[in-house]
């Protein structure tokens, strides 16, 4: 397996692409503050021309992504669209109308998790009459694992419902603390033997959105796939996601995984561990 090269920055390589389909959490702010250099970055492959999609695994449509980077101080000038897993959820949801859903998330909580479905002709049911369950996350993010929701998920899966899941991440990081996301549930599912449908990273639907969303800036030109670059701070959803598509990465140690001081070895033992393989690495996004 070929090591990924390791630019000093993103201008060293700005030049062979004209997208970026950016992950968000992680890369761009860590859910208390954006990381400045990350969005200059950004900021600046725009300003030569090209263009920037967000790509990010959150379980809720794009509104609801993007309301709060102004607080965490994400310019406006940093991106010029955004699709998220929520928005790829929604459009499979459509299919189930009609069709009762058992619901598994914190409700109202921080994910937010009515804007997913919303508007739609969904019936809502407990677990023993669902058609359907739709996996948004844990019930409590804090306190719960996800081990501790096995025997419940296998009645389920006894029955032959399907598991939509909102967020293939498995953890995600806020602030310094590490959170177990809905990825991690359907492991479980399918660990089951239950059947899992995935709308996010490393997962088509959203990487077809997103071109599709970067091809409308452009008045409808094609995208040159050769010419996309994915940036994420995860080897299972980025840099897998990434290569399923035939994209070049680059994985960027700001988000699930803290480096010490041999970053290049520590990244390449990682990719090996996960049987990826990233075309690019830093330790930060930077111009």
């Amino acid at each position: 397996m070929t090591a990924p090269q390791f630019p000093q920055g993103l201008s060293d390589i700005a030049s062979r692409y004209d997208t970026i389909l950016c992950d968000v959490w992680g890369v761009i702010h860590n859910g208390r503050s954006a990381f400045t250099d990350a969005c200059d970055a950004l900021v600046r492959f725009r300003e030569s021309g090209g263009h920037v999609c967000l790509i990010t695994n959150a379980p809720v449509p794009k509104a609801q992504v993007t309301r709060y980077f102004k607080p965490l101080g994400v310019p406006d000038a940093a991106f010029d669209d955004c699709v998220s897993s929520g928005d790829a959820t929604r459009a499979e949801l459509a299919r189930f109308q009609g069709q009762s859903v058992w619901r598994l998330g914190a409700d109202e909580g921080w994910e937010h998790d009515r804007h997913l479905y919303e508007g739609l002709d969904l019936n809502f049911a407990d677990a023993d009459e669902a058609d359907m369950l739709l996996c948004i996350g844990l019930r409590d993010h804090v306190g719960e694992h996800p081990e501790d929701y096995r025997e419940e998920l296998s009645l389920s899966v006894k029955r032959g419902i399907p598991m939509i899941c909102a967020n293939p991440d498995k953890q995600v990081r806020v602030g310094g603390q590490l959170y177990w996301c809905a990825g991690a549930l359907a492991d479980v599912y399918e660990d089951l033997g239950g059947k899992v449908i995935y709308s996010g990273k490393p997962h088509p639907p959203i990487y077809h959105l997103a071109i599709e969303r970067v091809e409308a800036l452009t008045g409808g030109q094609p995208v040159d796939r050769s010419r996309i670059l994915c940036i994420g701070d995860s080897p299972g959803t980025d840099v897998r996601g990434a290569g399923v598509q035939g994209f070049d990465s680059l994985y960027v140690g700001t988000g699930l995984k803290e480096h010490g001081e041999d970053f290049e070895e520590e990244v390449v033992e990682l990719l090996a561990a996960y049987g990826e393989q990233a075309t690019w690495a830093m330790t930060g996004l930077r111009w």
